[in-house]
């Protein structure tokens, strides 16, 4: 399983997409969101940008990668029959997608090498809650994956680059990422912390160090992620289909 996860993870190297998808959009991200102050954000005026930014741009990176980029390679893989042929090794199906779910767990760890890289050059110095970081990330790479298993396993292959586009698009202007659930109005608000982009990206802010981050809604937040992706690990479970 390692050796068809590494594998795995060379083909997502080499795609130029999904290296757009995955590094270049959220390093652009980081860099705008930090040094145009005319992009809002909830840290207190005099405060540091970076931290908040370089939360929520991680969650954003974890998306991309253990979402949408995993939902659309599964998708186009079951529509070419791939993934089929693959099942016809001696690998076994739960070790297949076993290790697509790590090379997933290996770019994110590239990107946060990245995005820390670029905080750092920022003027970003980890505090003592970014001990935490890896073990967030591991908890939302693995949410997203169980919902991007879902959607790519059950969808036919144009949907799924539909849907997940989309859906990514989506939690990026209002999912509680890039800017906090609690800047959105009122109603909105709430909607929005329930969803696992939000709770995530609040965990990685607290990990960060973002002033105001954190507090008692960090076991909310956990809570949310958690029950997210074990209802797509159920969904996948039941609906994933290798054709």
């Amino acid at each position: 399983m390692i050796t068809q996860a590494a594998f795995e993870l060379r083909l997502l190297m080499r795609n130029g997409e999904q290296l757009l998808l995955t590094l270049i959009i959220p390093v652009a991200l980081l860099l705008g969101v930090t040094l145009v102050p005319a992009i809002p954000l909830s840290t207190p005026p005099g405060a540091e940008r970076v931290p908040e930014a370089l939360g929520g741009v991680l969650a954003v990176a974890i998306i991309a990668s253990a979402f949408t980029s995993l939902a659309i390679s599964v998708g186009f893989d079951r529509r070419s029959g791939a993934l089929l042929m693959l099942a016809t090794t001696p690998l076994s199906r739960n070790g297949i997608l076993g290790a697509r779910a790590l090379a997933t767990m290996g770019m994110v760890a590239i990107q946060m090498i990245l995005l820390v890289i670029t905080a750092m050059a920022l003027g970003w110095r980890p505090g003592t809650t970014a001990i935490a970081l890896p073990l967030v990330a591991l908890l939302g790479t693995a949410a997203f994956a169980a919902i991007g298993f879902a959607l790519g396993g059950a969808v036919r292959a144009e949907a799924t680059l539909a849907f997940a586009n989309a859906i990514f698009l989506a939690l990026v202007a209002v999912g509680g990422t890039t800017f906090p659930a609690t800047s959105l109005p009122g109603p909105l608000a709430g909607l929005v912390s329930l969803l696992p982009s939000s709770g995530l990206a609040d965990l990685l802010r607290w990990s960060t160090g973002a002033v105001g981050a954190g507090g008692s809604s960090l076991a909310l937040d956990a809570a949310v992620v958690v029950l997210w992706g074990l209802a797509g690990a159920l969904v996948a479970a039941r609906t994933f289909r290798w054709r």
